[in-house]
């Protein structure tokens, strides 16, 4: 047969002693797999035929890996050009300067992840797939703005994208691209030694107008209701979001004030739902731009 050409062979995984052999050039296969083979049902995978260049047994594995990453969206990322390596500090979400640094600048815009300001803080496995470039775990983003260019789902910060790659080098190649293909899924955010905290924005006026944004938002649910309570006589009210992260009131309660927030899986059918209690309170004499610890934070399953 000539050189380069392409014939359809059908692809195996001989299992030895729990032991994968792989084919010349299955390097990311080989890492997927290892990380994750306890968890695989081998008796459900399907028969794999696919073609690769005989030469060299350069071999994609698009096959297998829709079949391990059925939960993973196939979409296309490109990345700030302006973003100074990190994150945008003028993000939808109002983060500010938080937002640029947050995750260490693994940050993004989303239009369809965004979704109203809901889904600001949440926390996406992003991995391109380009097996030449790319790692099989990419990188985990966060959403702190809202955008869309060309079709894609996600503007990542260079930080972020670079990020995807292999190794330093293959980081800038991907850069170079600018427009890459990828596939992502929603994961828990995980901020070790960290509890929730409510951060009073400028535009805060004690008394008369209260309104703050909620940091470091861990796990992997939503936040789609806020009460705010004056503890001393328990009256509570519900809460606007105004937009992206942050939720104000007109006329807050006076008195120490707790920030109780509602919790939802977003599951299709009824996901469950659970009120989160501070055990720490924002003081009766609270400033703007001030910031207050929940003393709280979710618990990951």
């Amino acid at each position: 047969m000539e050189q380069g050409r392409f014939a359809p062979i059908p692809f195996n995984i001989l299992l030895a002693g729990k032991h994968l052999a792989f084919p010349k050039g299955m390097d990311i296969l080989e890492d997927l797999l290892s990380s994750s083979f306890s968890s695989l049902n081998w008796m459900q995978m399907p028969r794999l035929s696919c073609s690769m260049p005989d030469s060299d047994c350069n071999f994609c594995g698009s096959q297998l890996l829709t079949w391990l990453d059925a939960n993973f969206t196939v979409s296309k990322a490109v990345y700030y050009p302006n973003s100074d390596t990190k994150g945008t500090e003028t993000g939808a979400c109002e983060y500010g300067a938080f937002g640029a640094t947050l995750n260490n600048g693994d940050v993004s815009a989303s239009a369809s992840l965004y979704r109203n300001g809901v889904g600001c803080g949440a926390c996406y496995q992003v991995r391109c797939t380009n097996p030449y470039y790319c790692s099989p775990s990419g990188v985990t983003i966060v959403i702190t703005d809202s955008g869309a260019s060309d079709g894609t789902d996600f503007i990542l910060s260079q930080h972020a994208l670079a990020g995807m790659g292999q190794n330093k080098d293959a980081g800038a190649t991907l850069l170079n691209l600018g427009y890459v293909g990828i596939e992502y899924r929603r994961v828990p955010c995980i901020y070790p030694g960290k509890n929730i905290i409510f951060k009073i924005t400028e535009s805060s006026h004690f008394p008369y107008y209260f309104e703050f944004e909620i940091w470091y938002q861990q796990g992997n649910q939503d936040i789609i209701a806020v009460q705010l309570c004056e503890i001393v006589n328990l009256t509570c009210q519900l809460l606007s979001r105004t937009h992206g992260a942050v939720w104000a009131a007109v006329s807050p309660p006076s008195g120490p004030l707790s920030i109780r927030m509602l919790f939802s899986s977003g599951a299709p059918h009824g996901g469950s739902q659970k009120w989160l209690v501070p055990t720490s309170i924002i003081p009766q004499n609270w400033t703007a731009g001030a910031t207050y610890d929940s003393g709280v934070q979710v618990q990951l399953q």
